[in-house]
């Protein structure tokens, strides 16, 4: 509850004023000691007693980069949303620097283009002294010119990308500021005038045109000043001109940049999806070729087995057929036998006997 935005809060920029802070400083400032002690509960009178109490300005600082009790102050009045009354007397306030300050950079966070130049401009004749903490926790020393220079002229201060503004000669342009008047611009026409004053006139011939020259402003000296002062403002152009171009560049670098990072990791993607199908390709090429393989083997042990069996049985045909031959040829052997001298049939033996019987 302690972080939300107040309700009756209007959108900036068509968003949440708190979103003006990145996320990641935001988070931060949530996260801080002097945010929850200090912070707590303040409201748009209560503010300014806090703010009168700042010695220095800063964004983050340290190693874990904790944020400053300004940016917890700048935090707050986006929370909070103060009327713009209430801002434009803390500019104005010439006591506390450190609370025209604040009210400056909130002033810049959330104004208009017309009120940024119109409020502001008018601090680049303070030239008081401030301290600003760095990010490796020194501090330096600054002044509010310098600081509100930064803030017109800048894209990041203090940690926070400040809006983009219109440049002040497309205001002019349009009409909706007059020309910037230096302050010191008075000075010096008065500076010039007392010169003029001061020089003698020596010769009688020449006192109508002394006159007329060392009167009020000469046509001379006005076209000059007017020189003057149109070369400034060409040079402010130029300047604002310049800094447009070199930020349009830097942008387009940066675009080229995120084009050439997205087409590289596209060309990568690609290379690693066409290299998994490659993967998968030879992958199911290798089971093939290792199927056919199995099969080839599977097809080759048949063969063998076949061949084998087939062997097997010739050769037990082959036994068995002897066998039989043999036993045909046994059974088969008849009892007379040319020359043998056998007769009827009887033996060799018994008729040796026999004849042995009758000898």
């Amino acid at each position: 509850m302690a972080n939300r935005t107040d309700p009756a809060a209007k959108s900036i920029r068509g968003t949440n004023p708190q979103n003006l802070v990145e996320k990641i400083l935001r988070s931060k400032i949530y996260q801080n000691t002097y945010w929850k002690e200090q912070c707590f509960g303040l409201t748009a009178e209560t503010l300014v007693d806090k703010a009168m109490e700042l010695d220095h300005l800063g964004g983050t600082y340290g190693g874990n980069r904790k944020p400053t009790p300004f940016m917890c102050l700048v935090m707050k009045m986006l929370q909070i949303q103060p009327e713009k009354e209430i801002v434009i007397e803390f500019i104005k306030n010439e006591d506390y620097k450190y609370v025209r300050v604040l009210g400056a950079f909130y002033l810049r966070l959330t104004g208009s283009d017309v009120d940024v130049y119109r409020y502001l401009e008018p601090l680049y004749n303070d030239y008081r002294k401030l301290r600003c903490k760095l990010a490796d926790g020194q501090f330096s020393l600054t002044h509010v010119d310098e600081v509100i220079d930064e803030l017109l002229t800048k894209d990041y201060s203090c940690d926070i990308a400040l809006p983009r503004i219109k440049k002040r000669w497309t205001l002019e342009s349009l009409d909706s500021l007059e020309p910037r008047r230096s302050a010191l611009e008075e000075d010096f026409e008065e500076e010039e005038e007392k010169e003029d004053n001061d020089q003698p006139v020596d010769e009688i011939d020449d006192r109508v045109y002394e006159k007329d020259y060392y009167r009020g402003r000469s046509p001379a000296r006005e076209r000059d000043r007017d020189r003057r002062r149109d070369s400034h403002r060409y040079r402010d152009r130029d300047y604002d001109r310049d800094y447009d171009r070199d930020y349009d560049r830097e942008r387009g670098r940066g675009r080229d940049r995120d084009r050439d990072r997205d087409r590289d990791r596209d060309r990568d993607r690609d290379r690693d999806r066409y290299r998994l199908r490659e993967e998968k390709d030879y992958g199911r090429e290798r089971e093939g070729r290792e199927r056919e393989r199995r099969e080839r083997d599977r097809d080759r042990g048949r063969r063998r087995s076949h061949s084998r069996s087939r062997s097997r049985s010739r050769d037990r045909k082959e036994h068995d057929g002897g066998d039989y031959r043999k036993r045909h040829a046994r059974s088969s052997a008849s009892p007379r036998r040319h020359g043998d001298g056998l007769e009827d049939g009887e033996p060799k033996k018994k008729k040796e006997k026999k004849e042995r019987k009758e000898g």
